[in-house]
């Protein structure tokens, strides 16, 4: 028997979410199935091909919501869940939506990492206690609860060089050992292990000249840090480098490029003085993105890096305005 568990890639609530819902699975559903992950990212008018959906289960965690028949189980915490309306009346209102008992959306937690954990407690007995350390920095991370923007963008703990590792790698199998790692070790063992360790020097280096690269690129106007580094290999870099660099702005808004997409990142600074104006997935969303309330991105195609740029600036100028 065969689960495949999907989750959002390249991300570390992602990667935890997995981990969480596979210890979840095999203690509390069945023990004997084999397990694989596949690491989902977000694109431009994006729909999912249920060919990937091959496993005689199949979950998605931390990750928009599919109707179709082949998904068994779903976790996500994020406002926009649903690619489509039809989507969320499916959710609602079908016996395999809410109704099969094994589809959940929670847009109160932090990390959805936590929310797995927790409904696995509270609903199926899971006894995982060595999960705890996971679940508390799959909080302090998605949820952006570091003390400070230092913290955040010096990365001194080896919670966050793991962090790093999975954020930054573009390696499927990498990330599948990293998950099955995390299923029986504690998070700090996991980040001590010589195939985290060996690679994290590298990747580190990449994150000090994403340092350099944003301070050169940014512009901050009015409470908002404006950039664009689409010229630059940025895939992957943290979302607090403006605020470490601009402690004053309230918003960040970032134009990058890969072979998927052309992005546009939209923050608030958690650390502001000033409250948050906005609902950063509801502007994400106009545009075909989403995400929370504090973060969102749009994806457009790699083609559209000009119109990604356009958004991005009509974006800026709408957060400077109100």
């Amino acid at each position: 028997m065969k689960i495949k568990i999907f989750f959002h890639n390249n991300c570390f609530d992602g990667v935890a979410s997995a981990a969480t819902f596979a210890v979840f699975y095999r203690e509390c559903i069945n023990p004997d199935a084999e397990q694989y992950f596949e690491g989902l990212a977000h694109k431009a008018g994006q729909i999912f091909d249920e060919t990937r959906f091959d496993g005689d289960e199949n979950a998605i965690v931390d990750f928009k919501y599919s109707s179709s028949p082949r998904l068994t189980w779903w976790f996500d915490h994020h406002q926009s869940a649903f690619l489509t309306e039809e989507d969320e009346h499916h959710y609602h209102n079908d016996p395999q939506g809410i109704k099969s008992g094994k589809k959940f959306v929670d847009t109160n937690f932090r990390s959805c990492t936590k929310y797995i954990a927790e409904v696995a407690m509270s609903q199926f007995d899971l006894k995982a206690d060595h999960l705890y350390e996971l679940v508390q920095w799959a909080d302090v991370i998605d949820g952006a609860l570091y003390p400070d923007a230092k913290t955040a963008v010096e990365l001194d703990a080896p919670a966050l060089h793991l962090m790093l590792v999975i954020e930054s790698a573009r390696d499927e199998k990498l990330l599948s050992h990293i998950i099955r790692d995390l299923q029986i070790m504690k998070l700090s063992e996991v980040a001590s292990q010589p195939y985290v360790t060996s690679i994290f020097q590298h990747y580190y280096n990449r994150h000090l000249g994403a340092i350099d690269i944003i301070k050169k690129a940014a512009q901050s106007d009015r409470g908002v840090v404006y950039f664009d580094v689409s010229e630059h290999d940025m895939e992957g870099y943290s979302k607090f480098i403006p605020y470490y660099l601009h402690p004053e702005a309230l918003y960040s808004i970032g134009v990058s490029l890969s072979a998927q997409r052309s992005k546009v990142s939209i923050g608030y600074n958690p650390w502001a003085k000033d409250l948050r104006r906005h609902n950063l997935a509801s502007i994400c969303e106009r545009y075909g993105g989403g995400g929370h309330p504090v973060v969102g991105a749009i994806s457009f195609s790699p083609q559209d890096l000009e119109l990604a740029c356009k958004v991005a600036k009509e974006v800026a100028e709408e957060l400077r305005s109100t």
